[in-house]
């Protein structure tokens, strides 16, 4: 199909009494084809009923142009009608003369005999036969909004223009008037644009959703494609496998906006003090156990004792949030998995590379993978059993979760897979979903098990709902399991921050480690404010045979390293490498040619080793090869011949990747 309706890169600028602007819309582009139904939505103050009345031509753009069958609109017209949340009828007419008023008005060279039989037409279309002759205010507010409905679609527009048409209404007239609405655009084959703030009704109605970012200079965040057939009822529409997607990805978004704002609401310019660049610092997390360093490096002033007097940490529920947040300039730095920084590096995030270094690793270890408890029930103990298994019940679906592409969690899982003849991407289903959200789908069933960090496991193991089948001690010992990430631009920005951030951070690792410290460290993590979380789900101290035993399947949790020696928190090539290798394995990024200055790039080992060196520690380190438990040993010197000898991976693209660490630190 053509394109029917075009917003083709148009800004909205307004004009403040005091003086200065206020820039509404930026950059938005927008196609719409004929016969579809779009929905505009975000938070109030977005820009959504601007956009509309550009399109209704009752405003114009400050640049750009809008344009209708390619002509372009610069005031209203019949071809286009606008139904508004508060009904606009005259009251002193009745229904029909509501109805008849518009139809009179733009088909003057019509037969008064057909104009009537039109009017009476759309009285009975929106079904208010026995009410034609009733003024408004005889009407409830559902039945107003109806007249509005019929009197927009008598005059025949080429456009149906909906600003929050049900918003006022109770929910049951609301959803009655929804299902309605959507019957007679599809009879009629109408193009509809509407405005709203109600997320189940955008995936009931549209064909698309298109998301707007806060303003000012709102934009284009995310357009969503709605591929539940027609025609639609609502209860079939919740049951259907993409609804609740949908339905979470919205959500998602709107909150994600909502937190943007807060962040913008108190970020200032960067204060310089004690001799850094910013001392002012939002630093993301997610709540596992692996954010200890984070959190008690905020809660026994280590940040302070270096310098950084003013570090909000900012607590988002998925890693998704904190690639948000990095990659749009509200978070200085964050808690990223390992595989972050090498992932956004090379265009994991919306196929444009974002260099982000890495200068601290903050955790070892810390992995497992946990199965339903059913599987133990049937005696699946080994990732042999688990594959046989799999293969009896080929004609089955079966999902298991991780938390991000990047992290190590879905790179040793599918690793552990597929060293046991699993294709990750074949013979099971892989699905993102966050840490917290783990257990509550294990229980539903809809997943047979995940791979996350603690404390998800020995709480699945606690409460009788899981095993864990590995810990990633016996997958790969001792691999990286969080690093602190910064975008590369901020830390040429910021390079005494950077470092200052990292001696708090390290000083935060070693006491961590410190088994004295254990209980407290215990307790601080498990506080509301960074995992929520039962005090015994905390596990902190090294494991012991009482607590996690590798000679049973029910191992009960899987041990974070903190820091032994400097060593440990050192950034490596060799991982990052690794890493590299794994994400072309299966197909998330291409294999850069210019490997050597990608790896190069992300880690910052001059920043850690400056750190280290002012903090009195060793820097010695001696590389150690990386050997995972089906014997295998990583090449580094050879990363594609290491690649092509894997048994099962994707087809993966060797490619330069260019980057440009020019992006503004803040986004607008």
């Amino acid at each position: 199909m053509s394109v029917f309706v075009a917003v083709d890169n148009i800004d909205k600028v307004f004009d403040l009494a005091g003086g200065g602007q206020y820039v509404a819309l930026k950059g938005i582009d927008l196609q719409i084809k004929k016969g579809e139904f779009v929905s505009l939505i975000g938070h109030s103050g977005c820009g959504k009923s601007t956009l509309l009345n550009m399109v209704a031509g009752l405003d114009l753009p400050s640049d750009g142009v809008v344009t209708l069958e390619g002509q372009r609109i610069t005031k209203p017209g019949p071809d286009r009608m606008v139904v508004f949340q508060n009904y606009s009828l005259l009251p002193w007419r009745t229904v029909r003369e509501n109805i008849a008023l518009a139809v009179n008005a733009t088909m003057k060279d019509l037969p008064a005999g057909e104009r009537r039989a039109i009017v009476e037409q759309h009285i009975d279309m929106v079904g208010l036969r026995p009410h034609a002759d009733k003024p408004p205010e005889m009407l409830s507010g559902g039945q107003k909004q109806r007249v509005a409905i019929a009197r927009a679609l008598a005059i025949r527009p080429k456009l149906l223009l909906l600003d929050e048409p049900f918003g006022a209404l109770d929910a049951l007239t609301r959803g009655n008037l929804q299902e309605q609405l959507m019957q007679i655009c599809e009879e009629n084959h109408v193009t509809a644009i509407m405005v709203t703030h109600d997320v189940d009704e955008a995936v009931l109605l549209s064909d698309r959703i298109v998301m707007l970012t806060n303003g000012p200079e709102s934009k284009i965040g995310q357009i969503l494609e709605v591929d539940i057939p027609r025609p639609r009822k609502r209860m079939e529409v919740v049951e259907h496998p993409s609804y609740y997607s949908l339905r979470s990805e919205m959500i998602y978004f709107l909150n994600q906006q909502k937190r943007i704002k807060k962040i913008r609401a108190r970020k200032t310019a960067a204060i310089s003090r004690h001799g850094l660049e910013k001392v002012n610092l939002e630093i993301g997390f997610v709540p596992l156990t692996a954010c200890a360093p984070v959190a008690v490096a905020k809660e026994k002033g280590f940040f302070t004792k270096h310098g950084l007097d003013e570090v909000t940490l900012v607590r988002e529920t998925s890693w998704r949030g904190i690639v948000d947040g990095i990659s749009g300039g509200y978070l200085d730095a964050a808690q990223m998995p390992s595989g972050m920084p090498m992932w956004l590096t090379l265009g994991g995030h919306e196929n444009r590379p974002l260099p982000v270094a890495t200068s601290l690793t903050m955790t070892r270890n810390g992995n497992a993978i946990t199965l339903d408890k059913r599987f133990y029930e049937q005696g699946i103990y080994t990732l042999s059993d688990f594959k046989a298994y799999l293969h009896s019940t080929a004609n089955k679906q079966h999902r298991m979760g991780m938390v991000h592409p990047s992290s190590m969690h879905n790179l040793l899982l599918r690793y552990w897979l597929a060293a046991g003849g699993i294709d990750p991407d074949h013979d099971v289903s892989l699905k993102t979903i966050p840490p917290a959200q783990m257990i509550v789908d294990l229980q539903a069933g809809t997943i047979d098990g995940y791979c996350v960090g603690e404390p998800w496991n020995i709480r699945a193991a606690e409460e009788g709902v899981g095993f864990t089948i590995a810990t990633d001690l016996e997958i790969w010992l001792g691999h990286p399991g969080k690093v602190l990430g910064v975008r590369e631009d901020w830390a040429a920005a910021y390079p005494n921050t950077h470092i200052a951030l990292v001696k708090a951070l390290l000083e935060a690792c070693r006491y961590c480690a410190n088994p004295a410290n254990s209980e407290e460290v215990r307790e601080i993590v498990a506080r509301r404010e960074y995992v929520s979380t039962d005090l015994d789900y905390i596990q902190i101290e090294a494991p012991d045979h009482s607590t996690c035993s590798l000679d049973r399947p029910m191992r009960e949790y899987a041990h974070h390293q903190f820091y032994a020696d400097s060593a440990i928190n050192r950034p490596s090539r060799t991982e990052q490498l690794w890493i590299m290798t794994q994400l072309a394995r299966w197909g998330d990024t291409p294999f850069p040619r210019n490997w050597v200055e990608i790896v190069e790039r992300i880690c910052k080992v001059g920043v850690f080793s400056t750190a280290a060196r002012e903090l009195g520690l060793d820097i010695s380190y001696t590389r150690q090869p990386i050997k995972l438990f089906d014997g295998s040993v990583f090449n580094a010197d050879d990363p594609i011949g290491y690649l092509n000898d894997l048994a099962i991976k994707r087809d993966f693209s060797i490619a330069e990747v260019v980057l440009d660490s020019r992006r503004p630190l803040v986004a607008a």
